[in-house]
């Protein structure tokens, strides 16, 4: 039995083009460019972050947000951002009597927009600066079951990326469903592991209630 779903954020909930948009603005090269070597890395199985690197060696994430938001251009997200199926999936899981969670590697001041966004909706908004552990540690997937009602087994974790979220998640006990967007999910589609290691495999969040559902041997 699913009891509870927990949300990555960015490119589950949040979609992040706009915000690699403004990193292209701010290291100054064209978006184009920055989403075509950003693609690259990815598909090479490389860290996302390499993409800095390749315009800015020496490049230091946490360092150039502080600086972002020191220029009065900090990272930032809102409703317009969030994926349109969103709020009708959390309100039909709701009524299904889900307990539902959102947790994903993100900022203190992530955390506080999404909980600005989503804390009348959801039961917990976590993020990895809150829990000192960010996906794919087993630390973080810990703090996930530990805050969850029930065991892990009966936790659905929803994610759009392989390494970070679907594997990790099923070697802590849990269900998962990959989600296909963003560049990752995109991407690793085809491959052979994300047809076997997720739960579910969704083209959108509305389809959870039904999917969640038969895994839990309810009529539609």
């Amino acid at each position: 039995m699913i009891r509870a779903v927990v949300f990555d954020v960015g490119e589950c909930l949040v979609d992040e083009t706009r915000e690699y948009g403004t990193w292209a603005d701010w290291l100054g090269v064209p978006r184009h460019t920055f989403h075509a070597m950003f693609g690259a890395v990815i598909a090479q199985g490389r860290d996302y972050r390499e993409t800095f690197q390749h315009f800015r060696p020496g490049f230091d994430l946490a360092e150039q947000r502080a600086a972002r938001a020191e220029a009065g251009q900090p990272e930032t997200f809102d409703e317009r951002d969030l994926y349109s199926d969103v709020r009708p999936a959390l309100t039909r899981l709701r009524a299904a009597g889900l307990w539902l969670g959102i947790a994903g590697n993100q900022t203190v001041r992530a955390g506080g927009i999404l909980r600005k966004l989503f804390s009348d909706d959801v039961d917990l908004i976590a993020t990895s600066d809150d829990w000192g552990a960010s996906k794919p540690e087993a630390l973080f997937f810990e703090r996930v079951a530990a805050a969850v009602p029930g065991t892990a087994q009966e936790t659905l974790y929803v994610g759009d990326r392989l390494d970070n979220d679907i594997a990790p998640a099923r070697t802590a006990g849990m269900g998962t469903a990959l989600i296909r967007r963003g560049p990752w999910a995109t991407i690793q589609w085809e491959r052979e592991d994300a047809q076997t290691l997720p739960t579910l495999r969704i083209e959108s969040l509305g389809e959870l209630p039904a999917r969640i559902a038969e895994l839990n041997g309810q009529a539609r």
